[in-house]
């Protein structure tokens, strides 16, 4: 099982960027899946994390500026970032909670993509 993670890039202050992240791989159903994000000296932080129900959580930093969506069909989620502020540059990272089969269970994370927010 892999997830790769697609989007990051350059933005000024106040521009958007939408993240994206795949899961591929022999599975047999992505449960909760997230984004979490790590700024240079900092640790891992979670973003916001969405249930296969829909349910999300939003960080206090990022609510009314980001949303989380995800397609269950093609194994995607989606993280699209409005108003972006310099505080939001880190690399960010996907996660998924996998079921390779009925009871196993595994935190699988993307390799990360490099979000920059700078005039």
């Amino acid at each position: 099982v892999q997830l790769q993670a697609s989007g990051g890039g350059f933005v000024q202050p106040g521009g958007s960027l939408r993240l994206s992240c795949a899961a591929s791989g022999s599975m047999y159903r992505i449960g909760d899946m997230g984004w979490y994000r790590q700024a240079p000296g900092k640790q891992r932080e979670l973003v916001v994390s969405i249930t296969t129900g829909g349910t999300t959580n939003y960080a206090d930093s990022v609510k009314g500026r980001f949303t989380i969506s995800r397609d269950n069909a093609k194994k995607t989620v989606y993280l699209q970032m409005n108003s972006l502020k310099p505080e939001d540059t880190a690399v960010y990272y996907c996660n998924a909670n996998i079921f390779t089969s009925v009871l196993r269970r595994s935190d699988y994370w993307g390799k990360g993509t490099l979000v920059t927010v700078s005039s």
